[in-house]
């Protein structure tokens, strides 16, 4: 969780730009509000609402925002009495914030979740506030559970993704650019899997495990070649659940484990752009294996061709019947090479 106190200052393009930002990249926006200022009309937090708002036609967003309006130091008017008028209050403020044409009669439950909430005095009734913030508290902790403050979880950027998300929303809020998210997190995605797909690629690549098999087949065949390039790819996944001792010997079974792990860190990425990166390094894990593997398929195959002419030769001067004995020879032959190839 990543709490963001922003203070609002009297310049009017740094307190958009920072409400815009707020707004970008929060899953929930905590309004305190006094509770005596709750029906008037020249409450203190009325033109910071209407900033909001305003920014908001500039955020393209698939997601809804929460609002938590929080009304500081409660009477003891009840608080069903005070939250239909708090919301008569949002709802007129929304009335008043021009719009394009596309959101003329959009109404506020399309951009934003309104909660309201209400705390104590902390002079006044200390146990009690510090009772409520407590309730609170545990709110936040529960805000991604469904039904929580930030339900709504389309289009939300991973932690892996956010510091390079953050740097690049402020980027173009500074520009004074119209913030498109949608697009924002395609990029934030593109350059994110890559970096997951380099790192995956590259540890692989400088694995000593893999160097060594690397050079040994280059020498000659080497018995159980395919276990063994399994247990090195295994290495990268002591936390998955790994198929192990597998018998299959085909490259691409075994790239898709280490792709595997990709997608674990991957996964909260845009589907699209993560299944491109995907492809990409699944295609370069086999580029990277592929001359090996030619190689130990070179010796296979000269060293059953060795053999297949041997034992040939050896019938023919036995007298043995050539015809069942190539047929023998051949079968043989071939099941010496799958067996290396496993």
């Amino acid at each position: 969780m990543l709490l963001l106190a922003i203070l609002f200052q009297d310049d009017t393009t740094f307190e958009k730009q920072s409400a815009l930002f707020a707004l970008a990249i929060s899953d929930i926006l905590l309004i305190n509000l006094w509770c005596h200022d709750i029906g008037r009309e020249q409450a203190a937090n009325k033109p910071l609402l209407k900033t909001v708002f305003q920014v908001m036609m500039r955020l393209f967003s698939p997601r809804k925002t929460t609002l938590l309006f929080v009304i500081r130091d409660k009477t003891k008017t009840p608080l069903e009495y005070l939250e239909p008028i708090l919301r008569e209050d949002i709802q007129k403020i929304w009335s008043t914030v021009p719009k394009p044409q596309a959101y003329k009669n959009t109404p506020l439950s399309e951009f934003f979740n309104v909660e309201v909430t209400a705390l104590s005095s902390y002079e006044e009734k200390e146990d009690e506030f510090k009772e409520q913030v407590a309730q609170l508290r545990q709110r936040f902790f529960h805000s991604i559970s469904p039904g929580g403050l930030a339900a709504d979880r389309r289009g939300v950027v991973p932690a892996s993704g956010f510091a390079l998300s953050a740097q690049q929303i402020w980027k173009v809020i500074k520009e004074n650019k119209d913030l498109d998210l949608p697009a924002h997190k395609i990029m934030v995605a593109t350059v994110r899997c890559e970096e997951i797909a380099n790192d995956k690629l590259s540890r692989l690549r400088s694995d000593e495990g893999w160097l060594a098999l690397e050079e040994a087949v280059q020498a000659g065949p080497v018995p159980g070649f395919g276990k063994r390039l399994s247990s090195i790819l295994e290495t990268y996944f002591a936390d998955m659940d790994y198929p192990r001792h597998r018998q299959d010997s085909s490259l691409l079974q075994r790239t898709s484990e280490l792709e595997s792990r990709y997608d674990l860190e991957a996964s909260y990425f845009d589907e699209g752009v993560r299944n491109a990166k995907r492809q990409q390094l699944v295609l370069k894990m086999l580029q990277m294996v592929h001359h090996s593997y030619v190689a130990l398929l070179g010796h296979l195959r000269s060293k059953a061709l060795e053999n297949f002419r041997t034992k040939l030769e050896q019938s023919l001067h036995r007298g043995e019947g050539f015809a069942a004995f190539v047929r023998i020879c051949t079968q043989s032959s071939m099941l010496e090479f799958d067996r290396g190839c496993a």
